[in-house]
């Protein structure tokens, strides 16, 4: 159960809004970039991956999986995706022929249906709308590869809003490394304590955590079924027009 408390830039109570116990109050006023993880914080996007993992293992002669299982998955990159739904496992490792035929398999298919059953959850376009009026700078970091990013952001109408999108195959390393996200408050040339991350999985906090950054969490999206509250994030917020109306 959410406890809805909290005094951030007010003495107002903020439903909806949980700081983790024994936290101290997020003061978001110094906060001059909001970098936002894609799959699972913006974009509900288990449809198009899991679809697209069950057609890979019917051009591989194997059964398809229930698509439920697929939202545990997602997370650490497509190669990691694949590899689970080609074992069914979180870390094991497919036989290595299979996995190159299979990764081949994939891409060719997500790169035609990298929208056909996603959808922006409730509150994305008002909050980077509000969020674009401030002296905000926004950005986007993902472990999803390019060109799967660019198109899945544009097909989802998001395009206008980032002055910077990080993806999967930007820099040497991804989340949970830092490295991403000190690639992003670099190009703006802004100090880490000045950058916000928003994410919805362990990876997006400890990345945040690494990298110097705040760290505000969803709890709908993709944390292989592990409440995102465990991860200790500096906020978690029900919508994100929740975010949005602490940045007033």
């Amino acid at each position: 159960m959410i406890e809805p408390q909290l005094d951030v830039a007010s003495d107002s109570v903020k439903e909806g809004v949980s700081p983790l116990q024994g936290s101290s109050p997020l003061d978001l006023q110094g906060i001059r970039l909001v970098l936002f993880d894609l799959d699972g914080t913006l974009v509900d996007s288990v449809g198009d991956l899991a679809w697209c993992g069950n057609a890979m293992r019917e051009r591989l002669g194997l059964p398809v999986h229930d698509e439920q299982a697929a939202r545990s998955w997602v997370g650490n990159g497509l190669e990691r995706f694949v590899k689970r739904v080609l074992t069914g496992e979180m870390d094991a490792e497919p036989v290595a022929d299979l996995y190159e035929r299979g990764l081949e398999i994939f891409r060719e298919l997500y790169a035609a249906h990298a929208s056909d059953r996603s959808a922006l959850y409730p509150g994305v376009i008002e909050t980077l709308q509000r969020l674009s009026t401030k002296d905000l700078k926004l950005g986007c970091v993902t472990n999803k590869p390019e060109p799967f990013t660019s198109r899945l952001i544009t097909e989802m109408g998001l395009d206008s809003y980032f002055e910077l999108v990080v993806a999967g195959n930007t820099t040497a390393r991804k989340k949970p490394d830092p490295m991403p996200l000190h690639y992003a408050a670099d190009h703006f040339g802004l100090e880490y304590d000045r950058c916000l991350m928003v994410g919805d999985s362990s990876n997006d906090v400890v990345a945040a955590r690494a990298a110097g950054f705040a760290i505000v969490c969803v709890p709908y999206g993709y944390n292989h079924g592990q409440d995102i509250r465990h991860s200790n994030p500096d906020l978690v917020v029900e919508n994100l027009t929740l975010l949005a109306d602490l940045f007033s």
